[in-house]
C-alpha cells in the first residue's frame, strides 16, 4: 500500500504505542485522524489531525468514531487499533467484573471497530491489530489477560480467510512486553518483573513497514529473540 496520501485511523493514539504509530505514518504522508480515551493526551500527540474521543466500554461509540473518521477523511484505507489494558494474578482469583472488562476493551472492542472499517476499505485497504505474544503462550498468572488477547487473535485470523477475495488486509501484531507502562497501570494484579522484548521505535518501525507491505501477521520468536512473520 501506498502511505503517502493514505486515510488513516490510528484508535488508540492517545497511549505511547498509537501516539508513536501516528506520527511515523504522518511522515510518511498519510492523512490521519487520531482516536483515543483522553482528549488532553490526543493534542499532546502534537500531530495536525481531527481527534476524536470514545472509551473502549462503548461498543457503539467505538464502531461510531470509525465511521466519523471515514466522514471526515472522505473514505478509509487503513485502520490502528493499538489499545488495550492488562491484568495479573491467579486465574481463580480474576473477578467476573474485571474479566468482562479485559474482554471487552481487548476483544470486543476492535472487533466492533473493524466491523465497521471493513464496508469502508471498499475491498482493498489494511486492518493494522495490536494484539499480543499471550496469543502464541498462553502465561500463568495472566490467564483473563491471555484469553482477551488469544481471543482478539483468532478471530483477525478468521477474518483474513473471509476477506481473502474481497481484498481487505488483516495484519494481526502479536508483539512481546514493550516498556509503554501499561503493565503499571493493570485493572488488577501486580506485573510480574519482565524484560522487554523490544523498544517502542523497533515495534513502529515493523508496524508501518508491514502495513506499507501488505503483512498479515507479526509475532515474535521466544527462542530466537526476534520478530517473524509473513
Amino acid at each position: 500500500m501506498e502511505l503517502d496520501g493514505a486515510r488513516v485511523l490510528v484508535a488508540g493514539a492517545s497511549g505511547v504505542l498509537g501516539a508513536a504509530i501516528a506520527q511515523a505514518l504522518q511522515g510518511r504522508g498519510a492523512r490521519l485522524v487520531l482516536a483515543g480515551r483522553d482528549a488532553s493526551r490526543l493534542d499532546a500527540v502534537g500531530l495536525d489531525a481531527p481527534a476524536l474521543v470514545f472509551d473502549a466500554l462503548d461498543l457503539e461509540r467505538c464502531a461510531a468514531v470509525v465511521d466519523e473518521a471515514a466522514d471526515l477523511l472522505g473514505g478509509l484505507d487503513v485502520l490502528v487499533v493499538a489499545f488495550g489494558i492488562a491484568a495479573f494474578g491467579p486465574a481463580e482469583q480474576a473477578g467476573d467484573l474485571v474479566t468482562e472488562q479485559l474482554l471487552t476493551v481487548n476483544t470486543m472492542a476492535p472487533m466492533a471497530m473493524v466491523r465497521a472499517a471493513v464496508p469502508r476499505l471498499e475491498g482493498d485497504g489494511t486492518v493494522a491489530v495490536l494484539s499480543a505474544i499471550l496469543a502464541d503462550h498462553p502465561t500463568g498468572g495472566m490467564a483473563a489477560y491471555t484469553a482477551s488477547k488469544a481471543g482478539l487473535s483468532a478471530w483477525l485470523t478468521a477474518l483474513r480467510q473471509e476477506q481473502r477475495r474481497a481484498g481487505v488486509t488483516v495484519f494481526d501484531v502479536r508483539p512481546p512486553h514493550i516498556e509503554t507502562g501499561l503493565a503499571d497501570r493493570a485493572v488488577e494484579g501486580t506485573a510480574p518483573s519482565m524484560t522487554a522484548g523490544a523498544t517502542v521505535d523497533e515495534l513502529v518501525a515493523l508496524v508501518v513497514d508491514g502495513i506499507r507491505d501488505g503483512r498479515r501477521e507479526l509475532r515474535y520468536d521466544l527462542r530466537e529473540r526476534a520478530f517473524t512473520g509473513r
